[in-house]
C-alpha cells in the first residue's frame, strides 16, 4: 500500500481562501506520509516579465495520474497564456498552481489542484480534483466519478436547488450539467459528495468559495464504481480536520524554537576569505538529495530557500540540510508574487511556510526570499514583523531556461565575485548536473562556499532589510543593500 499513514496536511495557505465550514470541508492527507510521493515543478519569470510557478505531485506507482496532472496544468497554462498574450499588466501577469491530496488509499487517489491567476487586477482562483482509480489504473476528471450523463444532470439539478437559497450573491441558474463545471468533486469525512466551484463561476467575487455538499445517501446512486472507491478513500484515509489555526497561532508555534543557523556557522571568516553564497530555490524536490550528496563531496554548504508546500511533503530532506551544515530559509508557501498581494496574503504565505519549515527542522528561519525577487515596502514590513531579512541575489544562473549543465556552470563561474549571492534552483536536474563543475571551478579559483549570513560575519542581518549581495569588504555604509 502506498499510504503508510494518514493525517492532516497544512491547511489552505491563502488567507482569502479560508477552511470551509461543515459540511463542505474536504479533508487532506499529509503528503509526507505517502510513500513514493515526489513533486514536479514548472516555472518561469525570475528574470522576465511572465510569472509562472506550478507544482504538482508525482506518485511512483501511478504514472498515469502524474501524466494526467501534467496535461491538466499544461492545458490551463496554455489557455492562460493565449488569453493574456498581449497583456501589459503591471504587476506582470501570473499563473500559479499548488496542490493537496484529497484522498489516498489502496483503491483511489485524489489530487486537488488550486489554480491562481492574476493580470494585475487581483487574484482569481479555480479548483479541480483529478482522480486515479488504482483498481482499474485509470486517471480521470471529477465528473467521471458519476455513472453517466443522467447522473451528472441529476447532480446539477440538486446543486441548483441548494444554491437557490443562498441569496443574490450566488446565481443558481449558472449551474449546467457540464463536466467542465463539475471538475472539482470530493468528499467530506462523512462521505457526503462535495462540489466546489471556481471564483465567479456561479457567484460574485465577494461570495468567496462556493461549494455544495450532497448527503451520502443521495449521492451514492449517482456514483460509478470509481466514484464509490473515491468516496471510500476519502472517508477511510482522512481524519477530521480542525479549522486552520490563526496566523498568530502559527507565529507562536514557531517562537519557542531557536533561530535557524548553520551547524558550521562561525568556522570561517569571510572578512579574510574569498566567499560566495550558493542559494537554491523552490525545493526540496526529487533532485535535492543528489545535490546534497554533491555538496557533501566538496565540503560546500548552501542556503536553501524552500517552499512551504514542498517542505511539508519532504521534511526529511530539510532535516538533512540542517544536519549537514546548510541553512534552510523561507520562500513562501506557494511561490506567489508577494508585491501583488494584500498584507494579509503576504503574511499568510510567509507564516504557513515558516510553520512547515519550523516543524521539519526545529528551527525558525530568519531569511526569506520573495518569489521572482519582487519586494516592496509592504513585503518588508511583514518580514520585519516576522523577524526575517529579505534576500535576493546579484548573480543569476538563469538555470530555468538552460538545459545544458555546462552553460549553467559557465554563467555561475564567469559571474561570480567575492560576496556574490548566486541564484539557482534545486528542482532542475540540469542545475544539479552542473553542481560538480561549479564547485570544482569555484574552489580552484580560491572561493569558499558559505551560507548567506556568513558573508556578513559579525554584522547581523536585520529583519526587513533587503540584501542583494554580501559586503565584499566594503564599509557598512557602502554595502550593497536596499
Amino acid at each position: 500500500m502506498t499510504l503508510t499513514g494518514c493525517g492532516v496536511a497544512i491547511a489552505s495557505p491563502n488567507a482569502d481562501d479560508p477552511v470551509p465550514a461543515e459540511p463542505t470541508m474536504i479533508n487532506y492527507v499529509d503528503p509526507s506520509l505517502v510513500a513514493g510521493l515526489s513533486t514536479r515543478t514548472l516555472s518561469a519569470g525570475d528574470s522576465g516579465g511572465r510569472r509562472v510557478h506550478v507544482v504538482y505531485p508525482s506518485l511512483a506507482d501511478a504514472p498515469r495520474l502524474t501524466e494526467k496532472l501534467r496535461r491538466t496544468v499544461a492545458g490551463r497554462l496554455a489557455e492562460f497564456t493565449a488569453r493574456h498574450a498581449t497583456s501589459r499588466a503591471v504587476p506582470a501577469h501570473e499563473f500559479n498552481v499548488d496542490w493537496q491530496l484529497a484522498a489516498v488509499s489502496a483503491e483511489a487517489v485524489g489530487v486537488r489542484l488550486r489554480v491562481g491567476e492574476s493580470v494585475g487586477s487581483g487574484w482569481g482562483e479555480s479548483r479541480t480534483i483529478v482522480w486515479y482509480d488504482r483498481v482499474d489504473r485509470r486517471a480521470m476528471d471529477s465528473a467521471d466519478l458519476l455513472k453517466n450523463r443522467a447522473a451528472l444532470a441529476a447532480l446539477a439539478t440538486r446543486v441548483r436547488s441548494e444554491l437557490a437559497g443562498r441569496g443574490a450573491m450566488v446565481n443558481a441558474n449558472a449551474v449546467r450539467p457540464d463536466p467542465a463545471m463539475f471538475d472539482s468533486i470530493g468528499f467530506n469525512p462523512r462521505g457526503d459528495l462535495v462540489v466546489e466551484f471556481d471564483d465567479q463561476q456561479v457567484g460574485h467575487r465577494a461570495a468567496g468559495r462556493v461549494a455544495v455538499a450532497v448527503p451520502s445517501a443521495e449521492a451514492e446512486p449517482l456514483l460509478s464504481a470509481t466514484g464509490l472507491r473515491a468516496r471510500r478513500a476519502a472517508v477511510g484515509t482522512a481524519e477530521p480536520r480542525v479549522a486552520a489555526p490563526p496566523r498568530e497561532a502559527l507565529i507562536a508555534a514557531s517562537t519557542d524554537k531557536p533561530p535557524a543557523r548553520s551547524t558550521r556557522a562561525g568556522s570561517l571568516d569571510c572578512a579574510k576569505l574569498k566567499c560566495v553564497a550558493l542559494t537554491y530555490d523552490d525545493g526540496p524536490g526529487p533532485e535535492t538529495g543528489r545535490l546534497l550528496d554533491i555538496l557533501a563531496e566538496y565540503g560546500a554548504r548552501a542556503t536553501f530557500f524552500s517552499l512551504g508546500s514542498n517542505a511539508a511533503a519532504h521534511p526529511e530532506l530539510l532535516r538533512r540540510m540542517r544536519d549537514e551544515g546548510h541553512l534552510v530559509a523561507n520562500h513562501t508557501w506557494s511561490h506567489r508574487d508577494l508585491s501583488a498581494l494584500s498584507t494579509a496574503m503576504i503574511a499568510d504565505q510567509l507564516t504557513r511556510a515558516q510553520h512547515a519549515i519550523t516543524q521539519s527542522v526545529g528551527q525558525v528561519p530568519t531569511l526569506m526570499r520573495p518569489p521572482y525577487g519582487m519586494t516592496d515596502e509592504q513585503v518588508a514590513a511583514v518580514a520585519t514583523r516576522l523577524g526575517m531579512s529579505v534576500v535576493r541575489w546579484n548573480v543569476d544562473s538563469e538555470d530555468r531556461d538552460a538545459p545544458d549543465p555546462r552553460e549553467i556552470a559557465r554563467r555561475v563561474v564567469d559571474r561570480a565575485e567575492p560576496g556574490a549571492i548566486i541564484l539557482m534552483h534545486d528542482v532542475h536536474g540540469a542545475t544539479v548536473d552542473a553542481a560538480p563543475e561549479i564547485l570544482r571551478r569555484l574552489i580552484d579559483e580560491g572561493y569558499t562556499l558559505v551560507t548567506v549570513p556568513e558573508l556578513y560575519g559579525n554584522r547581523e542581518m536585520q529583519p526587513g532589510r533587503t540584501y542583494d549581495s554580501g559586503p565584499r569588504d566594503l564599509p557598512p555604509e557602502a554595502q550593497t543593500m536596499s
